[in-house]
């Protein structure tokens, strides 16, 4: 999380998450053209806007004070989901950069100059995805169980919204549990996460 205070707090509409989609696509697709043996090639299940940005598009902020340094977009966290391919780690520390280019968001001069408009973080994450669930019950699964250290604790207190595959597009899959709910872990009938 960012205190940075040169947030926007313009509205995130349907065809910005389009964007953020074509964005994370063009990124992925880049890595498998340069690694096509790679085990995660075709994995990719889900997109997700995540953290503070999926927060705004679900319930706006307002600007409420110069130089705020929380809610609007700072940036925006968009993450792959990939199935999990057994036997074979996806490291969960490649974290691409992008630009949204020029845009009412403008931008952000803490990124430098080389970004024209907002940066935007494409994370990937392989998951274990049972075959009695959709990528966003798996997803789902994978928020709830988050271990208290791991980047996905934090994306639990902030809804996510599904941006691809298309027929998700724009649905809120995540909304923040109640303080008393993210104490542990749930677990299933056996006891296993």
């Amino acid at each position: 999380m960012s205190d940075s205070p040169n947030r926007s707090f313009e509205r995130i509409t349907r065809d910005d998450l389009a964007r953020l989609v074509r964005l994370a696509l063009d990124d992925f697709d880049d890595f498998f053209t340069r690694y096509p043996q790679h085990p995660y090639h075709g994995q990719l299940r889900l997109i997700c806007l995540l953290q503070t940005a999926a927060k705004h598009y679900v319930d706006p902020d307002h600007c409420l004070e110069p130089n705020q340094t929380w809610g609007g977009v700072n940036d925006f966290d968009v993450c792959g989901f990939f199935e999990a391919v057994p036997r074979r780690q996806l490291c969960p520390r490649r974290r691409s950069t992008v630009d949204f280019g020029p845009s009412k968001f403008g931008r952000n001069p803490d990124d430098g100059e080389h970004f024209k408009g907002r940066r935007v973080d494409v994370l990937w994450r392989s998951i274990n995805m049972r075959a009695s669930e959709t990528p966003i019950e798996s997803v789902q699964r994978y928020l709830r169980n988050a271990p208290a250290n791991s980047s996905a604790r934090l994306w639990v207190a902030k809804p996510v919204i599904a941006l691809w595959p298309y027929e998700d597009f724009d649905r809120t899959i995540w909304r923040p549990p109640s303080p008393s709910q993210l104490s542990a872990p749930t677990r299933d009938e056996q006891g296993r996460p």
